[in-house]
């Protein structure tokens, strides 16, 4: 029984939207999980300076695993190793595997431990409040702890190349929901000892899980990396490569860094809601762009390597339209049904009604770039598998540049003409809530990721021309369909909150689960009734995710060697 069970979890997925749906399934587990782990956290600290330190800490090893370990990632692998294992060169693939994860451990861990050594030095200039004596000793003893990550989701990425290209989805997204579990165990067993730094340990031993997670079927395809001394000319045309990509995901994370350490200097508490608001939009992200993309990539990367361009377009044009099926409902609806959304997750202990309210508002926010980000991600991939990138290279770069001005703009607006911040606070329900300015730093973010999302789609034509012209009706379909199912849930909302008001968790969830329900069922009449193409699809795809029919045959690596 064990057995078929192990056979049934590590069998491969080949159709890209049962894999898409497979992953976005357990993609839903661990952002559950993650969510847990922020409902711990909100408990036991509410949005105060603890988070505050936490979270700024974790994006010193973001940093880091932009610049450093995605040189030799999974995005860069997979096209290589997709074509040496079609060619049957099976030394050379291991020799790849070998000589990326002996570079990430040698250069990876020297650059980690230069970053501990120095990091008072720009910590504390990034972040200022938390110098104080009271603070400084606990905020780098936890963002050296954290340097050991990266690494070991380096190593992690580098072995699931392989259990990509062997379409072992469940098992590649599997490894998330370990790394979560590893948080949420130090934080309830570690940190009543160690403090934060219990947490940090628990963040450790979640990569760890994740690294762990891999091997067999790394394993089982002869393909397990062995320590060499990394050759400068066997990596310098990965690094030319990996470069771009590296420099793009380098600017996503300074992005995210400058915009916390914006957050820090608006008050106690700045930090934990602007992360946390963007932890619940980070949900419907990974569900909808991260799964697709993911799904997409190693089959756009064969079809590349194959000559076969008109199937790469239509790969990228089905996935594109089926994130704009998904992100416009979810988007409305997540607007309409934020306070419920945050009270249900993060409502409990020291996290009040005041951090509820703020918090919803800045998710209200964040959650209109959701399309954006998740249309950059597709075309990401599309280039990358094109072999062309730098585009998303100049998209993040951009975005950076725009995301922060506008965001430091937006606060000097309202610290000037206090209207314009009485506007949005009335806008969006927050005018009686203290911390408000963080909600600028939110509008600035969301603005960079809608213009960068249209610049993404434009620059598409270069390797898929026509795909985002084809993308009109989806999108008109998607955005109809999905503003009447917000006003349905609004209205539910309307009525139900007359009869009994938002005083207790259960009455807030059936208010919420009835709403959301009510929103999607209108949603889906209106998408039926206009003969929604991605709506017919995702019925299809739903009757045949348990089927062995593969839409793309693709043998798995242990398979071609037998043959």
């Amino acid at each position: 029984m064990v057995r078929n069970i192990l056979a049934k979890i590590s069998a491969p997925v080949r159709g890209l939207h049962q894999a898409a749906y497979l992953l976005a399934g357990l993609t839903l587990a661990s952002q559950i999980l993650a969510l847990l782990r922020d409902r711990i956290f909100a408990h036991a600290f509410g949005a105060g300076t603890v988070l505050d330190l936490y979270y700024a800490a974790f994006k010193i090893p973001d940093l880091v695993f932009a610049l450093v370990v995605s040189l030799v990632s999974a995005y860069v692998l997979i096209p290589r190793l997709s074509k040496l294992l079609k060619a049957g060169d099976q030394d050379e693939a291991r020799r790849l595997i070998s000589q990326t994860a002996s570079f990430l451990f040698i250069f990876g861990g020297i650059f980690c431990a230069l970053v501990a050594i120095f990091a008072p030095l720009f910590l504390f200039r990034l972040f200022p409040v938390f110098a104080a004596p009271q603070y400084a000793g606990q905020f780098i003893l936890l963002a050296r702890i954290l340097l050991i990550q990266p690494i070991l989701l380096g190593l992690s990425s580098i072995l699931s190349s392989v259990t990509q290209l062997e379409r072992r989805f469940f098992l590649f997204a599997l490894s998330p929901v370990l790394y979560n579990l590893g948080i949420i165990l130090g934080t309830i067993f570690l940190y009543p000892t160690y403090g934060l730094v219990g947490i940090g340990m628990g963040v450790v031993g979640g990569a760890l899980l994740h690294v762990l997670l891999h091997i067999p079927v790394v394993m089982r395809a002869r393909l397990l990396p062995r320590p060499v001394f990394p050759s400068p000319r066997f990596l310098w045309p990965i690094f030319r490569d990996s470069v771009p990509r590296s420099l793009a995901l380098a600017m996503g994370s300074l992005t995210t860094l400058l915009l916390i350490a914006l957050a820090s200097r608006q008050g106690e508490g700045g930090v934990a809601v602007f992360t946390l608001a963007g932890n619940l939009e980070a949900v419907p992200l990974s569900l909808i762009g991260a799964a697709y993309a993911t799904a997409a990539f190693p089959v756009m990367a064969e079809q590349v390597s194959s000559a076969k361009f008109d199937a790469f377009k239509e790969t990228v044009t089905a996935a594109a339209r089926h994130i704009i099926f998904w992100s416009s409902v979810i988007t409305v609806l997540t607007i309409v049904l934020r306070a419920h959304i945050v009270r249900i997750v993060l409502g409990s202990g020291r996290f009040d009604w005041n951090d509820t309210r703020l918090t919803a508002a800045i998710l209200a926010v964040l959650v209109v770039g959701l399309l954006a980000q998740s249309l950059i991600l597709l075309c990401a991939r599309a280039f990358y598998a094109a072999g062309k990138s730098w585009n998303p290279l100049f998209v993040q770069l951009a975005d950076c540049g725009i995301s922060v001005l506008i965001s430091y703009g937006f606060l000097k607006l309202a610290m000037l003409y206090p209207m314009v911040r009485y506007f949005m606070e009335s806008l969006l329900r927050i005018g009686d809530v203290g911390g408000s300015s963080v909600l600028f730093i939110a509008l600035g973010a969301t603005i960079g990721q809608l213009i960068m999302g249209l610049a993404a789609l434009i620059t598409l034509r270069t390797v898929a021309p026509g795909v985002a012209r084809s993308l009109s009706r989806p999108l008109f379909e998607g955005l109809g369909a999905a503003i009447l199912g917000g006003a349905a849930s609004y209205g539910v909302l309307s009525f139900m909150g007359a009869l009994a008001p938002l005083t207790r968790l259960a009455t807030v969830f059936t208010e919420g689960i009835i709403a959301g329900i009510v929103g999607l069922t209108v949603a889906g009449v209106v998408l039926a009734l206009l003969e929604n193409q991605e709506f017919r699809d995702l019925k299809a795809s739903l009757q045949k995710l348990t089927s062995s029919k593969a839409l793309l045959p693709f043998a798995p690596i242990h398979d071609r060697q037998d043959t």
